[in-house]
């Protein structure tokens, strides 16, 4: 026996059907655990850059623009406009120590790249057994404590004792080329014209074995088939290191100088471990981020310290804008 329904009834299924639905529809937008789980997973780094990251640049900006005691707490914060900025520029000693980080950027900088670019392609052609023993060798230097680093290098430079004054002394007593050296022991970290090439020589040290794995990595990127087709042409091992190695490195090369210029720029612990964070007799090997430590907290300049930080980081945009525009036009797109 079939059931009528009045009008009222039938008008009701399709509103109970739509509140079934817009019900549904409310549970199923709600998030799932796989939605937000991953959130919570890499909060952890976003947490960690946010406070010792993010917060520190800020404030160092805002404190660059104040007269700050941070013994007396955030309180005795007084804003002074630029004039951190004008004192930094205007101080001789932070000319120096700008001129002192160029130096040893340059010197121990450069030479790193044109000794690994070489070292690695004689690696990858000379070495295939033992490739790798190789990069740990010369990759060990890098991943060696600065601590370690400076005690080995103040005894080598030892004025009495060093071995490198020993190999000076060796090499005076030669017949030919004894007089390019000189007769008496050279005190490497205690005259002002002999520091930095003492640091130099031990940053370069350091990095060269860095410079040489990223290069020894762009090298086994080059196909085999542009040395074979130049070997069938009848090109030698130089015409095809200049024209087939090279211009396919300049990718790595700009990588390479880009990290050796903000390296450079900001190099602090190795003139500081090997000089003191005075630099050395008469400043001579104090850098810019030396110097900017000694005002914060020697000086208790830290509205002074922060200005210097932040004209630092535009010579650091600055000589990387610069070392952009050099490779491209140089042809790395190419």
């Amino acid at each position: 026996m079939s059931m009528l329904q009045s009008p009222g009834d039938i008008e009701s299924v399709p509103l109970k059907a739509s509140i079934v639905s817009t019900t549904a529809t409310r549970k199923g937008s709600r998030l799932k655990p796989w939605h937000w789980a991953p959130y919570v997973f890499i909060s952890p780094f976003f947490i960690l850059f946010a406070v010792f990251g993010l917060f520190p640049l800020l404030f160092s900006l805002v404190t660059a623009f104040t007269a700050f005691d941070p013994y007396a707490g955030l309180a005795s914060m007084k804003f002074v406009g630029m004039e951190n900025f004008s004192f930094a520029w205007g101080d001789e000693w932070f000319w120096k120590s700008l001129w002192n980080t160029l130096w040893l950027g340059f010197v121990s900088g450069a030479p790193q790249h044109f000794v690994a670019i070489p070292l690695a392609y004689f690696i990858h052609l000379g070495f295939k057994r033992w490739r790798n023993a190789m990069l740990g060798a010369y990759f060990l230097p890098y991943i060696t404590s600065t601590v370690a680093i400076a005690l080995i290098f103040t005894t080598l430079f030892s004025t009495d004792f060093g071995v490198i004054n020993v190999a000076i002394g060796w090499l005076h007593q030669l017949p030919l080329i004894g007089g390019l050296f000189p007769a008496e022991n050279v005190n490497w970290l205690g005259k002002r014209e002999y520091v930095k090439p003492a640091v130099a020589m031990v940053v370069f040290w350091r990095y060269v074995g860095f410079n040489t794995v990223l290069y020894l990595a762009a090298l086994q990127t080059i196909p085999k088939d542009l040395y074979e087709a130049a070997t069938m042409d009848g090109a030698t091992r130089w015409q095809q290191f200049r024209y087939i190695t090279l211009p396919l490195l300049k990718p790595m090369m700009f990588f390479g100088v880009t990290l050796s210029v903000i390296g450079g720029l900001q190099l602090f612990e190795e003139p500081f471990v090997l000089a003191g964070i005075r630099g050395g007799t008469d400043q001579a090997a104090m850098t810019t981020a030396m110097y900017m430590y000694r005002t914060a907290f020697e000086f208790n300049e830290w509205g002074t310290a922060s200005a210097i930080s932040w004209m630092l980081f535009i010579c650091i945009a600055v000589l990387t804008w610069i070392t952009n525009k050099a490779f491209a036009r140089g042809g790395m797109d190419h």
